[in-house]
């Protein structure tokens, strides 16, 4: 905004009489603009308007040639001022109206200053000006949905204030020259929380960071992340002291976990790494040379034999020991159960399957349980999820149940694209379970009434596959979409929460538990403003019929 020079102008007409006032029709003035309006000696005086060769014109009040009081400018481009002048600039209180831009508020000396409001494009402005420029107190919206309250100096904001961009993230504290520095607030739309020091826009310096789940970093942070000495507190009850580097414990470190036992020693990469210190629950110690978690030297430097060849070796004992469990049938209307635990990396699989297999047997009365489940630290006792023994499982299944039997078959792992079951023990290269190697692994059961229940992203995928009238599916989401909670601290997926610790606690009717799990499901997918993953049902009559009169038998038994 360009400044206006104050006007001298003297009219080229002889006024009749010192003093008083000429009402020409059309006086010329020196800078070829026509006045129309008071005259006094020889000055433009009161009300008055003059309109310019190019098309710019001002109407209002006047003093010793100048615009001075009230008035209104129109520029040839479209630009227009109302309000107050002075000296023949705008002056006071007054409103701008350029092609793109809508200024109401004060004005000094032909430029914004003080209270006002600015709307430029999609950006809107209110507050204090200074030499056409935000200062003081003000709030900025922008046009993506971002906003900032608080001080500003320059034209950006400076001082104590507040941000929030349109997804929700919100910053507090200390800005200079439009970053955030020194002390402040971070609060994600997630609800993750960080509080602490900041330097250009970043997490930088000692500060406090927790997640939404509850998970707890303390220490020093460097563009962004904890790297350097700091403390982290988990959720599920682990605590670590020691050093980091982008958020990982990389370093020497103490790592006390929720079972009891402690870590202390070298860190890479979160895992144990480097000479170190295992202290079980039970007391026992374990001292050595640790590759990605494994202890492959003890401490004297000896070669220890590798746990992944031991495990291995036990495996078929192990699937031996899981089958020969399964009793046979009786005349009796009986429920047999498989759960299979498929990503061994991640241990809310594990937790999952187990707390599915308890609650089969302890709740409804599971004669048989076989369980598959692949975790890394768990290749020495448990049999393994894999394609080969789930084909196994099934025809043991096959074999001991009779027609009269009812099997319920829980899945849980991540899932692919193209309907693919996930199946990853660490370090094995596992061939993953397509949907129709599902059921052909299912097929010894095709005599049997069977309630299939798969939690995987895309698990929709596998009901063609699968259904027929005598088995009953549900999946934690349609075929193209992605169903969520699968992470290494969780105890549930959120369909297995929904389905299990949620629906099947309150109700014994599986459609009716299956309504209540979709509806927990979308609840809470809603309130994480995560896409609806819209869980499946596929229910003949005839299951719904078999799983009802295996209840009440149950409750009858439970009577006598």
């Amino acid at each position: 905004m360009r400044p206006f020079v104050p006007l001298a102008l003297t009219l080229l007409l002889t006024a009749c009489g010192d003093g008083d006032s000429l009402l020409p029709p059309d006086a010329r003035l020196p800078d070829g603009g026509r006045y129309r309006g008071e005259v006094v000696n020889g000055l433009l005086q009161g009300q008055g308007r003059i309109d310019y060769p190019n098309g710019t014109w001002y109407a209002g009040e006047f003093s010793n040639g100048v615009y001075q009081g009230q008035g209104e400018w129109h520029a040839s481009n479209g630009d227009a001022y109302r309000g107050k002048f002075e000296g023949g600039l705008w002056n006071g209180q007054g409103s701008l109206t350029t092609h793109d831009s809508e200024y109401v508020g004060g004005f000094k000396q032909g430029r914004r200053e003080g209270e006002g409001t600015l709307k430029q494009g999609g950006m809107s402005y209110r507050g204090a000006f200074k030499d056409d420029q935000f200062s003081g107190f003000g709030h900025l919206e922008l046009e993506d949905g971002s906003e900032y309250q608080g001080q500003f100096a320059q034209g950006k904001p400076h001082g104590e204030g507040k941000r929030s961009d349109a997804s929700g993230n919100e910053f507090t504290g200390t800005f200079v020259n439009g970053q955030l520095e020194g002390t402040g607030i971070f609060n994600s739309a997630e609800g993750d929380q960080y509080e602490g020091e900041f330097k250009d826009n970043q997490l930088n310096g000692k500060g406090r960071f927790e997640n939404a789940d509850g998970d707890v970093w303390i220490g020093e942070f460097k563009d962004g992340a904890l790297t350097g000495q700091g403390e982290f507190i988990g959720v599920d009850g682990s605590h670590y002291r020691g050093q980091f580097n982008e958020w990982r414990f990389n370093g020497p470190g103490q790592l006390d976990m929720a079972d009891g036992s402690r870590y202390v020693g070298d860190f890479a990469n979160d895992t144990y790494q480097g000479y170190g210190t295992l202290t079980l629950s039970d007391g026992t110690v374990e001292k050595g040379y640790w590759i990605n978690g494994l202890r492959v030297r003890d401490e004297k430097g000896e070669l220890l034999p590798d746990p992944l060849e031991l495990g291995l070796l036990n495996q078929g004992a192990l699937l031996d020991r899981a089958l020969k469990a399964v009793p046979h049938s009786t005349p009796a209307v009986e429920l047999y159960s498989l759960v299979l635990g498929g990503d061994g990396k991640q241990s809310v699989f594990l937790r999952e399957a187990d707390y599915v297999s308890d609650m089969l047997t302890s709740r409804f009365g599971s004669r048989g349980n076989i369980s598959l489940v692949n975790h890394r630290d768990h290749l020495m006792d448990r049999p393994m999820a894999t394609r080969e023994n789930l084909h196994r499982a099934a025809k043991t299944l096959a074999e001991r149940t009779g027609p009269e039997d009812l099997v319920f078959i829980y899945l849980t792992s991540h899932g692919t694209h193209d309907h693919e079951l996930v199946l990853d023990q660490p370090r094995l290269e596992l061939a993953d379970l397509p949907a129709d190697e599902l059921a052909a692994a299912l097929s010894p059961l095709k005599h049997r009434d069977k309630i299939i229940v798969i939690s995987a992203c895309y698990s929709g995928g596998f009901i063609p596959a699968l259904k027929d009238e005598r088995t009953l599916i549900m999946t934690a989401s349609e075929a193209d979409k992605v169903s969520f909670g699968c992470s290494e601290e969780a105890d549930f997926t959120y369909f297995g929460n929904a389905l299990f610790a949620q629906a099947l606690n309150q109700t014994d009717d599986l459609q009716q538990a299956f309504t209540l799990a979709k509806q927990y499901v979308a609840e809470r997918e809603q309130a994480d403003n995560f896409d609806a993953s819209a869980p499946q049902l596929w229910a003949p009559k005839g299951v719904l019929n078999h799983w009802q009169r295996l209840r009440e038998q149950q409750a009858r038994q439970a009577l006598h």
